[in-house]
């Protein structure tokens, strides 16, 4: 972990995931920025997949897969391994994948959800490792009208 990167937590509570990662990754883009998304399952790569063409009626996210050609041309990349295939300033973790390696990034984002006792207490428990560490932090939760508010 280098001491320049910044890990950023969500702690979703209103949103879900599929609501709160697309908005993540359009920022992200707006900065000039690549991303790659880690997932821990198949199922949630599908899942990340399906929603980023379909999020809205209006727009989609352009992406590709890291297990299909010219994955090191796309601007966002969804993968379940650690490698860094398409040089991503951003690195998106959901559903407590492994962070691995932060080298290279400029700003890593763990979303978790909310309202699952064990993803709160498996990221508290990373939350306490990172900090021990000496990585640089910070906890964004939700405001009751959705919004965000950095916690930490």
């Amino acid at each position: 972990m280098t001491p320049t990167t910044e890990i950023w937590f969500y702690h979703l509570e209103r949103s879900g995931l599929d609501q709160v990662l697309p908005g993540l990754l359009e920022k992200t883009r707006e900065k000039g920025w690549r991303a790659l998304v880690r997932v821990a399952t198949p199922e949630r790569l599908e899942a990340v997949d399906r929603d980023l063409w379909t999020f809205r009626e209006d727009a989609f996210l352009a992406h590709g897969r890291a297990d299909r050609p010219h994955a090191e041309r796309q601007p966002i990349l969804l993968t379940q391994s650690g490698e860094n295939l398409n040089a991503a300033q951003a690195l998106f973790i959901l559903d407590g994948a492994e962070l691995g390696a932060t080298e290279g990034y400029a700003r890593c984002f763990i979303l978790f959800d909310g309202r699952d006792d064990a993803a709160v207490q498996a990221e508290r428990d990373r939350w306490k490792s990172l900090k021990g560490q000496g990585a640089a932090l910070a906890y964004w939760k939700q405001s009751p009208e959705g919004g965000w508010h950095k916690a930490a």
